[in-house]
């Protein structure tokens, strides 16, 4: 296929995609009047019901707990599939090899890892209260302990991340989500069934066993993160240590 014909495709393509968008975007609704039959009905049911002001989060966590509870091993399953291909014995760094030697990429470090990861452990805490949740909160909780690499270098990140930790913290979130609906089967007779009360709306006692799946995931994605990244992270340390020899 020649140039011009692929950008002649490329040209029929693109508009086509940008009309069908343009067409969405005129459809929207005006901010605040969402209008769908089952998001109506939740934000109806959803607090009375669950005693959660999140209804994203009671969906997720209770309504369709168990499709979550799929999503979880979904996770779990790509990331050990990730670590089976990519680890195996690699070369040892060399102290500093790949240390930042800037000092103000370092202070920017100082200054933002801590902040990220108390916003990490804020969205997971809160999840079912306020815009957030156990999956958004793992993934900031793993960014901010990725900044560290980026700010300080391989070592300080592995110290703040070592795989014994990692390996098994990922396994035990779903884990974790398994035993409570198994919970919920001993005490309630319906797995995933919350087996601790409503709780006391816009609390953090709010939605009973909600509270607990919501960490699981929390635990797991924030795992699963810090999985891929290490194993990613010891592959390019890798290859930057074959390249200064």
């Amino acid at each position: 296929m020649s140039r011009r014909t692929r950008v002649v495709v490329f040209a029929g393509s693109a508009a086509v995609v940008a009309a069908l968008l343009f067409r969405a975007a005129a459809d929207i609704p005006p901010f605040g009047h969402y209008q769908g039959a089952y998001g109506n009905q939740l934000n109806r049911e959803v607090v009375p019901e669950r005693h959660t002001t999140n209804v994203v989060g009671a969906v997720v966590f209770d309504y369709r707990g168990f499709d979550t509870l799929g999503e979880e091993f979904i996770l779990f399953t790509a990331v050990v599939g990730v670590a089976l291909l990519l680890r195996e014995r690699r070369e040892v760094l060399e102290p500093g090899q790949d240390a930042v030697r800037s000092d103000a990429v370092r202070l920017v470090g100082l200054l933002t890892v801590g902040p990220a990861f108390v916003l990490g452990l804020w969205l997971a805490a809160y999840g079912y209260v306020t815009p957030g949740g156990g999956f958004q909160g793992g993934v900031v909780l793993a960014g901010a302990l990725l900044l560290v690499f980026l700010t300080g270098g391989h070592r300080p990140y592995r110290r703040a991340a070592p795989t014994p930790v990692v390996d098994p913290a990922e396994g035990g979130g779903a884990l974790a989500y398994v035993l409570v609906g198994v919970a919920g089967l001993v005490f309630e007779g319906v797995y995933l069934e919350n087996f601790l009360g409503p709780g006391d709306t816009g609390t953090l006692y709010a939605g009973g066993s909600i509270a607990l799946l919501n960490w699981a995931a929390a635990v797991a994605v924030c795992a699963a993160m810090l999985l891929l990244f290490g194993e990613f992270l010891e592959e390019y340390a890798a290859a930057a240590a074959r390249r200064a020899r």
